[in-house]
C-alpha cells in the first residue's frame, strides 16, 4: 500500500509539472541567444566586483557556471545590448549556489535581478550594484518548481522588461510570480539598454569579516548553475 501511494504521488507531481508548462523547447517567437556548442556572443566581465575568473563552460547543450577557484565568481554577459524584449531560459540550480539573471546590466554588473538561491529567493526581484524602487517576490514558486530527484530538476523563466521606466514580469514553468512597474528608471543615468548577464557568485574565503552576509556555505564546493535554451524576443 505504502509503495502504490508513493507512486500515486510522484505521478501527481509530475502531472503537475507538465500542466505547468514544459521546458526543452524555445517558445515560437523566440530568437536563441546561445548556440548551445560554445559561448558565441557572450563575454566574462572584466570588470565585475564579483570576480573575473568564473568557469563558464558549455555542457551537453548547457552553459554551465561554477566558482574558480573556490570563491571567487564573475558575470557572464551578452554581447548585445537589449532595451524591450521577453527573454526565455531554462535554469537547472543545486543547492548551496548563488546566481541570478541580470537585465539591462552594464559591464560591471549593474542590473535588474532575478534571484537564482537554493536554498533561498529564487525568482525575487532585486537589484545589483543598484537599488530598485519596487522589487517582488515569487511567493507562488514553491507550487510550480521542479526539485532534481523527483523531476530533472529543470525550470523554465520567462522575463518580460519593457519600457523607459522598467515594467517588469516573471513566470516561472508558465504561471505569473509577480508583475512590477518600477516608479522610475533606477539605473545611474537612466540607461534604457545594458546587457544581459548570468552571475556566479562570489563567496568570501579569506575572513569571517569578509564574509559577512556571503559565507562559504553559500555555495558548496563544485556546485553548479545550468542554463539552456537561452533565446529572446525584442519588442518595439
Amino acid at each position: 500500500m505504502r509503495v502504490s501511494k508513493l507512486i500515486l504521488l510522484l505521478t501527481m507531481i509530475l502531472m503537475s509539472q507538465l500542466a505547468n508548462g514544459q521546458t526543452g523547447k524555445i517558445p515560437d517567437g523566440f530568437r536563441p541567444i546561445f548556440n548551445g556548442k560554445n559561448l558565441k556572443g557572450w563575454h566574462i566581465s572584466r570588470s565585475t566586483h564579483q570576480g573575473s575568473t568564473p568557469n563558464f563552460f558549455v555542457e551537453n547543450g548547457a552553459i554551465v557556471g561554477k566558482e574558480k577557484p573556490y570563491g571567487q565568481g564573475g558575470l557572464l554577459l551578452t554581447d548585445k545590448n537589449y532595451k524591450s524584449f521577453e527573454l526565455y531560459l531554462e535554469v537547472k540550480l543545486d543547492s548551496f549556489c548563488n546566481s541570478g539573471i541580470f537585465l539591462r546590466s552594464n559591464e560591471g554588473g549593474a542590473a535588474y535581478q532575478i534571484e537564482l538561491v537554493l536554498p533561498g529567493n529564487t525568482g525575487d526581484l532585486l537589484g545589483e550594484r543598484l537599488n530598485p524602487s519596487k522589487g517582488a517576490k515569487a511567493t507562488d514558486r514553491e507550487k510550480v518548481w521542479r526539485a532534481s530527484g523527483i523531476t530533472d530538476g529543470w525550470n523554465a523563466f520567462r522575463i518580460r522588461m519593457a519600457g523607459d521606466i522598467p515594467h517588469l514580469t516573471l513566470w516561472i514553468n508558465g504561471v505569473q510570480m509577480w508583475d512590477v512597474e518600477e516608479p522610475k528608471n533606477d539605473f545611474i543615468g537612466e540607461a534604457t539598454e545594458g546587457m544581459i548577464g548570468l552571475q556566479c557568485h562570489w563567496t568570501a574565503v579569506y575572513s569571517a569579516a569578509a564574509g559577512s552576509g556571503m559565507p562559504l556555505t553559500s555555495w558548496r564546493p563544485d556546485a553548479a548553475i545550468k542554463f539552456r535554451n537561452l533565446a529572446i524576443k525584442e519588442l518595439p
